[in-house]
């Protein structure tokens, strides 16, 4: 048997939230049993396919660069198509599909990854670590067109995995059929954390290891934060890992600049998966900030799961579903969204006191080997897919 996970929000096997989110659900299906194919539609230049870690991936467009030509672009995405579809008719033949899972923002890739499920007969699951409508939020046409493409895809799913209690609620209360929803939290492989390389630098630090915006992640806070931190302990850096745009890299240097802690912080440029591991199980202390806003209460940060299970102390910003899982000083630190004046007394807190933070750290990685654990979570989900009513 196995699983097919196809989409574009992702890219595959290096890649952001999304692609570890993707690998861990990928590992926990093999680690019970169940083959994994991942085909991902999104421009790179990787192979046309491969194998990591026995999960097996395509790239059926295979292209760094989109066409600026339109009608080249609408061809190659119908060729991509088309390929993607005698692909998962190959893959069924050999090893039968249980469920094919779809990733996107766009209406037309679950569509045609319904149509993909049903010409193998299997179940058609959505994925939904977001809120579904975040980007329909302005205007009365657009807001209509959202909710449109919202009702479409959960007609035509079978099933919905879900991140957040919050996306559960709002399913339901839109009145989607609750028996095609499944609650799958934040998933993390612990195990990834367990066995590292050396220190990849020889000062103390302070980390924070994810997407680096200023509006919804916040990282300007951190700066700011560090900023004052800083003048207590000189002998502590700050190192900042993670995507982000050229204008987000030059407002970060900007405002690293206009602190004058140039010295004290290193923005590094792209990782791999192994080296973010590196540099998260090393640090002092890891930090997860955020802004308060209705995607913050919808989704539930990855990079936070993976911050635990490095067993390192984890200050944490307190939005969303996060105090369902941490509590301040047991297993986690957290603090109110906004509050520079609270992350520096936190920081400073967590730094002074390394046996508290390490007792914190460790209860905070248990979590990662129970509730966050991706081999539990596959178990129930693939116990969720059995379940559901079988394909038409």
């Amino acid at each position: 048997m196995s699983i097919v996970i196809f989409g574009d929000l992702f890219t595959f096997p290096e890649g952001s939230a999304a692609t570890n989110r993707v690998y861990t659900y990928a590992k926990g299906f093999i680690a019970n049993g169940i083959s994994v194919h991942v085909i991902c539609l999104t421009n790179v230049a990787d192979p046309k396919q491969g194998v990591v870690d026995s999960i097996h991936y395509y790239h059926p467009l295979a292209q760094e660069t989109r066409s600026k030509n339109l009608l080249i672009r609408r061809w190659k995405r119908l060729k991509e198509f088309y390929e993607t579809y005698l692909l998962i008719k190959k893959i069924n033949q050999a090893d039968k599909i249980i469920a094919v899972n779809s990733w996107s923002n766009a209406i037309v890739i679950h569509l045609f990854g319904y149509l993909f499920a049903r010409s193998v007969r299997t179940k058609f699951i959505i994925e939904c670590s977001e809120h579904p409508l975040r980007f329909y939020q302005s205007g009365f046409l657009k807001k209509k067109r959202g909710l449109a493409n919202f009702f479409i895809e959960s007609s035509i799913a079978d099933g919905i995995f879900c991140i957040s209690h919050y996306l559960m609620t709002f399913y339901t209360e839109q009145r989607i059929d609750t028996r095609k929803l499944f609650l799958v939290p934040s998933t993390v492989d612990p195990d990834r954390f367990n066995k590292v390389k050396n220190k990849p630098v020889d000062y103390d630090y302070i980390g924070y290891f994810g997407s680096l915006t200023f509006s919804r992640d916040n990282v300007d806070l951190l700066i700011e934060a560090f900023a004052e931190f800083s003048k207590l302990h000189p002998n502590v850096n700050l190192i900042l890992g993670g995507f982000c745009s050229e204008s987000e890299r030059n407002d970060i240097e900007k405002l690293i600049s206009t602190l004058n802690i140039k010295s004290r912080v290193l923005l590094l440029d792209y990782l791999t998966r192994e080296e973010i591991v590196q540099y998260i199980a090393h640090a002092n202390i890891l930090v997860m900030v955020r802004s308060h806003d209705f995607q913050s209460q919808a989704s539930y940060p990855s990079k936070l799961t993976e911050f635990l299970a490095s067993a390192r102390p984890v200050i944490s910003v307190n939005v969303g579903e996060i105090p369902l899982y941490l509590k301040d000083g047991e297993n986690a630190f957290l603090i109110n969204p906004g509050n520079a004046k609270e992350l520096v007394e936190k920081l400073d807190f967590v730094y002074s006191n390394p046996l508290i933070a390490k007792s914190v750290g460790q209860r905070g990685k248990q979590l990662t080997e129970t509730i966050f654990n991706y081999k539990y979570q596959a178990e129930r989900m693939i116990g969720f897919i059995n379940h559901l009513s079988h394909a038409d």
